[in-house]
Order: structure tokens, then C-alpha cells, then sequence
């Protein structure tokens, strides 16, 4: 045996779960939901493709790892919006920013990373899901918490009464996860972005309208 052997340069020890979800992630950034391999995964990392059955035990348990993580990164792009909001001054004013900014961000990430998009829907979910802790942000908080959290910043800024609050969360989520699925997958498609910015501000525009 050499003295001092190579050292595997992919990841480390003990750490092979982590690295083979890297690998996935960036086989769906490249390619969406389908370019999820396992045996592609395991390629890229350096392993044996045996290796990874330990920490997945088919191409669908890794897909769905994928999937958390793209939700994950998409509650950072949120995450990373909201904090370009100014929290001081008129609180119906900052409430309504931070809302906007969840849209915003939103459809952000579908338009900068569309394969990451569509592989964070492409496992079908559940409202139990929508809150797992693996899909969550920088702040421990999920899309669909990070949502809710600034409708009820609204409830408390007296925006939104608190009648109309409950579920308000399903409708804003369909309107903008509509636009964003039309503008990566639909007949919007291929649009330049002054026209993409105009239409997802007069969305944001009507979310805001409808829920005040």
C-alpha cells in the first residue's frame, strides 16, 4: 500500500447520502425530473452503483429526495427576496411587500432554474409533505410556511380580516404556480422577460387587490 493514498475527492466519509442528492440535484438542474439517474448519480460521485442502495433503495427514493431539495432551494430564492423587503415604516405596507416578495420569488425560480421547477412537482405531494422539514429554507421554514407566514402578517397588519384568511394560502399558491407552469412548461413559454415581468406584476397585482 502507497504511504499516503489517494483520498476520494467527492465527498467524505460517512457522508455519501449527501453527496448522492448533490449529484441528483444537479442532473435535475440540468435536465428535470427525467435526468434523475441513480447509476448516473453514483457515476459522478465515484462509487460503485451498489453503494447507493444503503442510502436509497431505487431511482424513485432518490427522485424524491431531489424533489425536497429543489423545494428547498426554492424557499431560499423566497427567502433571498423577503430580505431585500425594508421592514420599517407603514406595517401594511411592509406586509404586503414580504407577500409580494414570496411571489416574487417564486416565480423567480421558475424562470432561472425551470428543470429545478419542474422536479420540485414532480413527485406527487400532500399538504403534510408541503411542510417536511427537508423542503425547507434557510429559515427552517417551507414555500408553502413561508407563504402562509406572510398571510398572516397581513391578518396582523389588518389587511386581510381574519375571516378571510383560512385557505387564503391554496389560492394565491394555484394563481402563481399557474403563471410560473405556464411560463415554463405552457404557451408562454420562450416569452423575453419585459413582457414575463409585466405579466407576473399584474398577477402579484391581483393577488394583492383580491385578498385586500
Amino acid at each position: 500500500m502507497p504511504a499516503n493514498p489517494p483520498k476520494r475527492s467527492t465527498y467524505r466519509h460517512g457522508d455519501l447520502r449527501n453527496a448522492l442528492l448533490a449529484a441528483g440535484t444537479e442532473l435535475a438542474r440540468e435536465g428535470g425530473p427525467e435526468a434523475v439517474v441513480l447509476r448516473e448519480a453514483t457515476r459522478r460521485v465515484g462509487v460503485a452503483p451498489n453503494a447507493a442502495y444503503r442510502h436509497f433503495a431505487d431511482r424513485d427514493a432518490l427522485l424524491r429526495a431531489v424533489c425536497s431539495a429543489a423545494q428547498s432551494r426554492l424557499a431560499v430564492v423566497i427567502e433571498e427576496e423577503q430580505d431585500t423587503v425594508v421592514r420599517e415604516g407603514d406595517p401594511s405596507a411592509v406586509a404586503r411587500a414580504l407577500l409580494r416578495a414570496v411571489g416574487t420569488g417564486y416565480l423567480r425560480f421558475a424562470q432561472t432554474e425551470p428543470e429545478l421547477f419542474r422536479t420540485a412537482f414532480a413527485v406527487p405531494s400532500d399538504q403534510e409533505s408541503a411542510t417536511s422539514p427537508e423542503r425547507a429554507g434557510n429559515t427552517g421554514l417551507t414555500p408553502l410556511q413561508l407563504l402562509s407566514q406572510a398571510l398572516d402578517g397581513l391578518v396582523e397588519a389588518g389587511v386581510l380580516t381574519a375571516e378571510r384568511r383560512p385557505g387564503a394560502e391554496f389560492l394565491a399558491w394555484s394563481a402563481v404556480h399557474g403563471l410560473a407552469t405556464l411560463l415554463v412548461d405552457g404557451p408562454l413559454r420562450g416569452l423575453a422577460p419585459p413582457k414575463t415581468d409585466d405579466l407576473s406584476g399584474r398577477l402579484l397585482d391581483m393577488i394583492d387587490h383580491g385578498l385586500r
